[in-house]
């Protein structure tokens, strides 16, 4: 799915935080990988057995930890303690 060294991000457009997130990836110009789980709704399983839960966003990080709709101060911390940003 994605390199060890990226960011993937489970969401989908009709969710506001997937949104918010997506912006502030976008706006710090962050590389990651959009998986919408819209078009592909079989990545809900993926993101459910990653997080478990069935909550979006799910952000997966290089170090293999993630979040689970995030704040922006949390996806800020995570990036800044990844040397990211």
């Amino acid at each position: 799915m994605s390199s060890p060294s990226t960011i993937t991000m489970f969401g989908a457009d009709w969710c506001r935080d997937c949104v918010r997130t997506k912006r502030q990836l976008d706006s710090l110009g962050i590389h990651y990988t959009y998986v919408d789980l819209v078009t592909d709704p079989a990545a809900a399983d993926v993101a459910r057995e990653i997080s478990g839960r069935t909550n979006i966003p799910v952000v997966v990080y290089p170090d293999a930890s993630h979040h689970v709709e995030p704040s922006n101060d949390d996806v800020e911390a995570k990036l800044r303690e990844l040397a990211l940003i």
